[in-house]
């Protein structure tokens, strides 16, 4: 991962002490692309390791034409969505029985806990959002659901 300011992309707390808080705007500009627990592609952006984030992230997702995320929810945090590019269906709720579709220029919120797996409805175009959440990890909190039933 490059950061647009050339500084190097393994943040640590020796660049910024935990008793203050940083004096400096971060650019991350990420070069390459990360497998998540979801199995799907991520931009990490904005993090605790990329930047020094607190309290926040941020990062691009990218939903292959006709993919779907492995169904999974997040443990103790909330995420909020936009959906800039392609149609998905989101599976959701207990067993994902319920659905609703997005589409580019929507919004979305998931509250802590709520099982959910987005699907791309294009089999020829991939689906681009913008991921943001109330924790610096990545990947830490996300755990996968397991549907009962189902193999």
């Amino acid at each position: 991962m490059t950061l647009a300011d050339g500084k190097p992309s393994d943040y640590s707390d020796r660049d910024c002490p935990p008793s203050s808080s940083p004096t400096e705007i971060i650019t991350v500009r990420p070069d390459a692309e990360t497998l998540t627990k979801q199995r799907l592609p991520y931009f990490v952006g904005i993090s605790g390791s990329t930047a020094g984030a607190k309290g926040i992230s941020m990062n691009l997702v990218i939903i292959p034409p006709g993919g779907s995320a492995e169904p999974h929810y997040h443990r103790d945090y909330e995420t909020a969505i936009y959906l800039v590019k392609g149609r998905v269906e989101t599976r959701y709720g207990e067993g994902l029985k319920q659905t609703i579709v997005n589409e580019a220029g929507d919004f979305l919120f998931i509250p802590p806990g709520v099982p959910h797996q987005p699907h791309n409805l294009s089999d020829t175009e991939p689906a681009h959002a913008l991921v943001a959440r109330n924790d610096p990890n990545e990947q830490e909190n996300v755990v996968l659901y397991e549907l009962v039933g189902e193999s």
